[in-house]
């Protein structure tokens, strides 16, 4: 027959050992360590708040090995398209869309650059064009759409009786090697 007192005694200490831990825990959960419920409830809100926020930063990186391939397929297709090939082209490109917007060319100075690393070489471009407004706003319109790259880095308005005269600072680049 077991021994009812080794028995009795074990369960006495275990009931007591958990009657300890239960007054612990009671005592931390009231304890000013541990903090409020309202406390607790904000410190939860603060954390999905920043979960959230780093959830929005991680978000463009997903899918990113699918995303270089075509960042990288849509720079050479910007490459190819908009940037000349030849000296002659950006020249074409001012004296077309002139023609189109029914303004006329005064003056075009172009100054080419030394070749950049990454296969390009900087042209600058400083022209004056007249004409009337409507025209020159519909130039002015097609070359921030022609499908040679412009920058348009000054606009002068030059102080004349009659049609409009505008003084213009641009720069494109031209492929180089090809």
């Amino acid at each position: 027959m077991p021994d009812l007192r080794d028995t009795r005694r074990k369960m006495k200490i275990a009931v007591g050992a958990l009657a300890g831990v239960s007054v612990l825990a009671a005592g931390l959960l009231v304890s000013p360590l541990v903090g409020s419920a309202a406390q607790r409830q904000q410190d939860m809100n603060q954390l999905r708040a920043q979960l959230t926020t780093r959830n929005r930063q991680v978000e463009p990186l997903r899918g990113i090995d699918k995303k270089i391939p075509l960042a990288t397929k849509q720079i050479d297709d910007f490459y190819r398209e908009r940037f000349a090939s030849h000296d002659s082209d950006v020249a074409e490109a001012l004296e077309t869309l002139a023609k189109e917007s029914n303004v006329k060319i005064q003056t075009a100075k172009y100054k080419v650059g030394d070749a950049e690393s990454v296969g390009l070489r900087r042209e600058e471009i400083e022209t004056s064009i007249q004409g009337d407004y409507q025209p020159i706003a519909k130039f002015l319109n097609g070359l921030e759409r022609s499908k040679v790259f412009f920058i348009i880095n000054n606009i002068a308005l030059a102080p004349q009786n009659g049609p409009l005269q505008l003084q213009m600072k641009l720069e494109t680049f031209q492929k180089v090697g090809d």
